[in-house]
């Protein structure tokens, strides 16, 4: 039954189903809150909505260069058949195309995007060894999407540019060992639903089978093992938010059980967005060496607003599945770009060799119309197969135009060697969690190098018991249920945060995304916590006889 304040129910509490949502679609019950006809509020306040982690920043220099690309391309499309007056393009021509690309950045000298793209032809064939004719007419044929992706699995040049920039922003400094493959796909979400799937098909997974979480974690992550598809049994790590929301070693023991199949992390955290300490990094490779037949699966999305960031992919790579999406750094979400990316020496292809006759059997007829030895056939492009059903295999790959703007950013980084486009956006989203944080009354000292502040998350037990004690805290959970202060921040001061309990926290909390709105905003979401919670030490002090000073925080 829903608690009482003033003696009125929260309704929003007694809808059937609620606790049952995803956290994303319970997000839309709380937006229907906010919109509800909040009491006493004026009808133009717009609501705030920090839920989603869709940022409102963008990056601008590859979007400008991918543009002036498109005309270049146009008009290379318009050569081929001039002497059709009819708006008939064709295919661009190799012959020549440097010198005409040249004449193009000439007569567009000081219009956005051209020196970006001089830069980049310049870098891919200095620096990284590249033919610049080459790599102009794969980037002119696939900006014009008049062919099929071929490679099915990615363009070549275009793997090895993303696969330079997976390298600085996923690797570093790291030593490594080995070459990888990398599979364009549409975003991270399309990334976890082929390699789940790609797994059960290849029997790395079964039913009844065990994989371990990182947890807490994008809801997805929780959500997918539990389909009747797949049917596993989860093992849980916790990370310790009283820890930093870090993996004790007694957590991450529990990935030395041979039952554990596999394990699926996000790194940096969602929704603590919060990296993988270099320690606990090390004690999972360590573990690996004890059990190599433990695959691995990172999700590295906010990897690049972290400092200094290095993957599992860089300390494990043969056990390791990259997952890395372009959305939240490039401010992307629309392209749906996302990359995976795997060791040509494996773990999933070891396994796969070793499978029973009879699964063997069943796999080779299964990839035989594709490839004449369907038995060597690798996981990555087992992957890229299934994504078509197998039968659609001819057709598969990512959209050519979607490849090209995906290249064109990952050169923007690769070029970017200040940081001055990564570091803006730390300050940026760094300045906003200063700015909530100060509205509620806490100070915090960003002293940890871990801390990536793409999400923040309000945990009540901890945050309550700093500012209150533990005997508030108490009283709060006893006497609230676990989304009436979402409901109610939604109702009363149009503020939409998404439940952490959807992702896997241990204790009520709000996901906040430091991401999507601006500065003044994240003020006003922060004094409306504040007021809320000031509500609820005032009930306390009435129902305690208690005499706590709800404007001291400590």
């Amino acid at each position: 039954m829903a608690k009482e304040k003033n003696g009125k129910k929260h309704a929003d509490m007694d809808q059937p189903g609620l606790a049952a949502l995803s956290p994303f679609e319970l997000k839309d019950e709380l937006i229907k809150a906010a919109g509800g006809g909040a009491v006493e509020r004026p009808a133009n306040v717009s609501m705030l909505n920090a839920g989603r982690g869709n940022p409102n920043f963008l990056a601008t220099i590859p979007r400008h260069g991918f543009w002036q690309l498109g005309l270049f391309a146009m008009r290379e499309a318009e050569r081929s058949f001039a002497y059709l007056p009819e708006g008939v393009g064709g295919f661009p021509r190799r012959d020549g195309l440097e010198e005409r690309f040249d004449l193009f950045l000439r007569e567009h000298k000081g219009v956005d995007g051209i020196d970006f793209l001089r830069g980049a032809v310049s870098y891919v064939r200095d620096q990284l060894g590249l033919s610049a004719g080459d790599f102009l007419y794969e980037m002119c044929e696939g900006i014009l999407a008049s062919n099929y992706p071929v490679p099915d699995r990615m363009l070549k040049l275009s793997e090895v540019i993303v696969g330079q920039y997976l390298r600085r922003e996923m690797i570093g400094k790291h030593p490594f060992v080995g070459e990888f493959d990398v599979f364009a796909v549409e975003g991270g979400t399309a990334a976890m639903t082929y390699i789940f799937n790609t797994m059960r098909e290849n029997h790395l997974i079964k039913e009844g089978d065990t994989i371990a979480l990182g947890m807490p974690i994008f809801t997805p992550y929780i959500e997918i093992p539990r389909l009747n598809d797949y049917r596993l049994n989860v093992v849980n790590l916790e990370a310790d938010v009283a820890n930093g929301w870090q993996y004790s070693k007694q957590e991450l023991d529990k990935l030395r059980d041979p039952k554990v199949k596999a394990f699926f992390l996000v790194n940096p955290s969602n929704p603590p967005s919060v990296r993988i300490d270099d320690e606990s990094l090390q004690y999972i490779a360590d573990i690996v060496k004890e059990r190599p037949d433990l695959i691995l699966l990172t999700d590295d999305v906010y990897g690049t607003f972290a400092d200094d960031f290095v993957s599992l992919f860089a300390l494990a790579p043969k056990n390791t599945i990259l997952v890395y999406s372009y959305s939240k750094y490039f401010g992307a979400t629309g392209w749906r770009l996302g990359t995976i990316a795997t060791h040509r020496d494996n773990v999933m292809d070891r396994l796969i060799a070793g499978l029973p006759k009879d699964a063997k059997k069943q796999l080779h007829e299964r990839y035989e119309s594709i490839t004449t030895e369907p038995d060597k056939l690798k996981f990555i492009d087992r992957l890229v197969a299934d994504s078509r059903t197998v039968a659609l295999n001819h057709t598969a790959g990512l959209s050519t135009p979607q490849q090209v703007q995906m290249v064109l950013f990952s050169l923007f980084s690769l070029m970017d060697t200040p940081d001055a486009y990564k570091n803006a956006l730390k300050r940026l989203i760094r300045s906003r969690k200063q700015a909530l944080y100060e509205e509620v009354g806490i100070s915090f000292e960003d002293d940890d190098p871990n801390q990536v502040d793409y999400y923040t998350i309000l945990d009540i037990e901890f945050l309550g018991s700093r500012m209150y004690g533990r005997e508030f805290v108490d009283w709060l959970l006893k006497n609230t249920e676990p989304s009436e202060l979402l409901f109610r921040l939604a109702r009363e001061a149009r503020v939409v945060l998404l439940p952490g309990r959807g992702f896997g926290t241990q204790h009520p909390s709000g996901r906040v995304s430091l991401a999507n709105l601006n500065e003044s905003d994240y003020r006003l979401i922060g004094r409306a916590l504040r007021r809320l919670i000031e509500e609820y030490v005032e009930r306390f002090n009435a129902a305690t006889g208690k005499n706590l000073d709800k404007t001291k925080v400590k």
